[in-house]
């Protein structure tokens, strides 16, 4: 009996043994099953992630491509636009050059017939109103030569020859033309010398110049003004026109260059002119590169300064022969052919030259210049319009002449297209050229001056 027993307690025991062991590998199954279980939930969520990842490059890569069309069509647009901005331009560089002539011309054409008018006075009350109606006439010329250069400037028409030019040589011509002016006003107008040279357009800086004395010199009630330069060991020199004159408000200080800005001290000073000086000195000081700046002091007067580069010259290289003085002869008997297609510059040239004592001979056209140079003769001096009809020039005048004189005759062409090209091609014919509106001082000095 006890040996069934004990058998009996060893079945159970191997059988406890035997659960126990299944209970284990149970165990270690299911832990074995949820590991992998583990490991295949992040394979799927690796997954789902790769999945949102290519939708959202995808998607980036639509609005990209969709940005890259639009760019593309901006970029047309653009080049369309700047197609149009360059053919506007080439538009108002045409017109502009066609309004500098047909502005000047009649201009022209009255400031010489003023000036034979002047000569033709035996009264004083003659004079004086012949006078008036040439200083009347000289105030409209500077008003259209200041409004074409700002248009000008704005389209890139006026562009700078920049050079190296003696401070000294600019200075002079500016006293010779204002000290009478401000004698006028009973100022004084000083002008300090210098040898300083500079790297700029001798043109431009003249016209700066020429509009900041201006300025002075109207805005000054007593006292005068001085032209001077002050060389500054940072290699620039600094040109300065000082006034006594009325001053700038410091309220006015931010917008003293803007046009038509006339401040409000103007009542006390002259009442001429629109305000548009100093903005044409600011246009073209920018388009130079050239520093523009003032100090003011109301009541006691103003200085305007423009900075320059300054250029070392070799002493030795100064050395040049001295230019020949113009002819103190009149002009008796001198025959002169003038070729214009606008029959009121003719009539005025032909009586201001007639009271020189020229012998004149006019022309509208090559052909009929050809024809009065072989029934006259070959004239002494050439006077010829640059623009003539039918794409012709003065410059196609000259040489046919030339030619069938077998003789370079002197000549003058005279223009209001005042950029680099007609001034270069008049230069490459051996020419001389002189702007409208002429000046009839200059006209003569010229004249006597080529042939003396």
């Amino acid at each position: 009996m006890s040996g069934a027993v004990t058998e009996i307690e060893d079945s159970e025991a191997a059988l406890i043994r035997r659960i126990n062991k299944l209970e284990k590998i149970n165990a270690a199954l299911m832990d074995r099953v949820e590991r992998s279980m583990d490991v295949h939930g992040n394979a799927y969520s690796l997954f789902q992630t790769a999945i949102n990842l290519e939708l959202q490059v995808k998607t980036r890569t639509e609005e990209l491509t969709n940005v890259l069309h639009r760019l593309e069509a901006t970029n047309e647009q653009l080049r369309a636009a700047k197609e149009e901005a360059e053919q506007a331009n080439f538009y108002k560089t045409r017109f502009l050059a066609a309004a500098s002539h047909d502005l000047l011309q009649p201009l022209s054409a009255a400031k010489l017939s003023t000036s034979a008018l002047m000569d033709m006075q035996e009264t004083a009350e003659g004079t004086t109103i012949a006078g008036q109606v040439d200083r009347a006439l000289t105030s409209i010329e500077e008003l259209l030569k200041t409004l074409l250069d700002i248009s000008k400037l704005d389209a890139g028409v006026m562009q700078p020859d920049v050079k190296t030019v003696a401070l000294g040589d600019v200075f002079a011509s500016l006293a010779s033309d204002f000290t009478t002016i401000a004698a006028q006003k009973g100022l004084k107008f000083k002008v300090r010398p210098t040898k300083a040279h500079v790297r700029t357009d001798p043109l431009l800086l003249r016209r700066i110049l020429q509009n900041l004395i201006s300025n002075a010199v109207r805005y000054t009630r007593s006292g005068g003004v001085i032209l001077g330069a002050r060389t500054r060991r940072d290699g620039v020199v600094d040109i300065q026109v000082s006034d006594t004159g009325i001053g700038i408000p410091e309220a006015e200080h931010q917008s003293v260059f803007e046009e038509f800005r006339r401040g409000e001290g103007i009542g006390r000073a002259e009442p001429t002119g629109l305000g548009l000086g100093l903005a044409i000195v600011r246009r073209m000081s920018a388009a130079l590169g050239h520093e523009i700046g003032f100090a003011s002091k109301v009541d006691k007067g103003t200085t305007f300064r423009l900075t320059l580069p300054l250029v070392e010259i070799d002493p030795e290289t100064l050395a040049r022969p001295e230019r020949p003085r113009l002819a103190t002869m009149g002009l008796n008997e001198t025959r002169v052919l003038v070729v214009d297609n606008d029959e009121a510059i003719i009539a005025a040239s032909s009586a201001l030259l007639t009271r020189w004592s020229c012998n004149v001979v006019t022309a509208q056209s090559p052909d009929e210049a050809v024809a009065q140079m072989r029934a006259s003769g070959t004239p002494d001096v050439i006077l010829a319009d640059f623009h003539l009809d039918n794409g012709r020039t003065g410059l196609d005048v000259i040489s046919v002449l030339r030619q069938l004189a077998g003789r370079t005759i002197p000549a003058v062409v005279i223009t209001a297209d005042h950029t680099q090209d007609v001034a270069d091609a008049v230069r490459a014919a051996d020419a001389e050229l002189l702007n409208k509106p002429v000046r009839p001082a200059e006209l003569r000095a010229l004249l006597a001056h080529m042939l003396a």
